[in-house]
């Protein structure tokens, strides 16, 4: 169809000429839009007839280790708490936190002055009545020579002997009374119990101290316990043995040891039951009172497992690719998962993954669902392989 319209010419007068008009303009943009799709149905230049070339790992099974993670307290097996037996003044202190100490060092000294008085006072009795036993032994001396030669009664030979044993009584019972006060004189100079680290010293010199107060403690270094408080639903699987392993902050592995012991109580406050497990701990690279993670392996089971790598997390939600058989070709399909435990650098598949599926491991930021590909199947996927995807991934 035409559109006329009037042009004017010098000379000649008005014309009609025609133009196209809107209906050839429509033909040939349907013309054109039908090239195009012609050339999409062949792809994209550079692309292989069969779709973009992926690589692919068939999914299988894997041992997977059924753990639990636990916080745990590390605490030494040497270690002791040094509060003082008596009550005093500080008057001396004689080591800082962090010496060396050896057992029987001197730690602290509270005032012994008025034990030593004590200590004095008893010891002067214990003289005096010395004295009278040595006394009561001569009368009773006397008394039996004059017993024997019939100059004195029986009675008063009875009365020197009994005035005898009750001063050598009376001088034994002093005795002891003066040893148990230079024992508690030697209580006011508090000692290491054992070769160790001098840990805080929370006391100052002046301090009165009774016994209930906290001077410092002294731990021996070397072997440690965790003590790791697992929930009374778990404690039924809790045994000795069971393998342990110890994890810092960052999930680096610090120890791999053994439940050594289980507690047969449950704490009433928490509901949980103790269990420790030995650690050797011969570099000295553990602290005491420091807080790991405790991994507790209860035992194992198989189960699908793929490359963290190739999850992507979309709004809260994991995915991964996997091929499909469409009828028409390989396409590439977006699986919603549900993932479990961590197994080294893969993870478990719960649902939306089944064994023998292919799973897509390279060129995943670039597919979309239904997309041709052209599987290229591998054992493993290497590690630079794994760093490209990673960039590319969503968290």
């Amino acid at each position: 169809m035409r559109a006329l319209f009037n042009r004017r010419t010098p000379g000649l007068g008005v014309r009609r000429v025609a133009r196209p008009g809107a209906a050839c303009l429509g033909a040939a943009a349907a013309l054109l839009a039908g090239c195009g799709q012609k050339d999409s149905a062949k792809g994209a230049p550079g692309m292989p007839p069969g779709g973009m070339p992926v690589q692919v790992q068939v999914v299988k099974n894997e041992t997977i280790a059924d753990t639990t993670e636990y916080l745990s307290v590390l605490k030494s097996r040497h270690s002791a708490n040094i509060n003082p037996q008596v009550e005093g003044q500080i008057t001396r202190i004689f080591v800082k936190s962090g010496d060396r100490v050896k057992a029987g060092q001197p730690l602290l000294e509270i005032d012994p002055l008025k034990q030593k008085a004590t200590v004095s006072s008893q010891e002067a009795a214990r003289a005096a009545q010395e004295a009278n036993a040595q006394l009561a032994k001569v009368s009773f001396e006397r008394a039996q020579r004059l017993s024997e030669a019939g100059v004195i009664s029986k009675a008063d030979f009875d009365a020197a002997q009994s005035n005898y044993q009750a001063a050598v009584a009376q001088l034994k019972s002093l005795d002891e009374q003066v040893n148990t006060q230079k024992v508690e004189l030697h209580y006011y100079s508090v000692s290491a119990p054992m070769d160790g680290i001098v840990g805080d010293i929370p006391v100052r010199m002046g301090d009165r101290v009774a016994v209930t107060t906290l001077l410092t403690t002294v731990d021996e270094p070397g072997a440690l316990e965790a003590y790791i408080y697992v929930p009374v639903e778990r404690s039924r699987s809790l045994k000795v043995g069971l393998p342990a392993r110890l994890l810092n902050t960052a999930g680096d592995l610090l120890a791999n040891t053994k439940i050594t012991f289980v507690s047969p109580q449950v704490d009433p406050d928490t509901q949980t039951v103790l269990a420790k497990a030995a650690i050797a701990n011969s570099q000295a690279k553990l602290r005491i009172s420091q807080q790991v993670r405790v991994q507790v392996t209860w035992g194992q089971r198989e189960g699908a497992t793929i490359p963290f790598l190739n999850v992507t997390r979309i709004n809260g939600q994991f995915f991964a690719f996997v091929t499909e058989n469409s009828g028409k070709g390989t396409v590439a399909r977006q699986k919603l998962i549900r993932i479990g435990d961590n197994v080294g650098n893969n993870v478990e598949v719960l649902e939306g993954i089944k064994l023998g599926d292919h799973l897509i491991v390279s060129g995943t930021q670039f597919l979309q669902d239904g997309a041709p590909v052209a599987e290229q199947v591998v054992t493993s996927l290497n590690n630079q392989d794994a760093s490209k995807e990673s960039s590319t991934a969503t968290h």
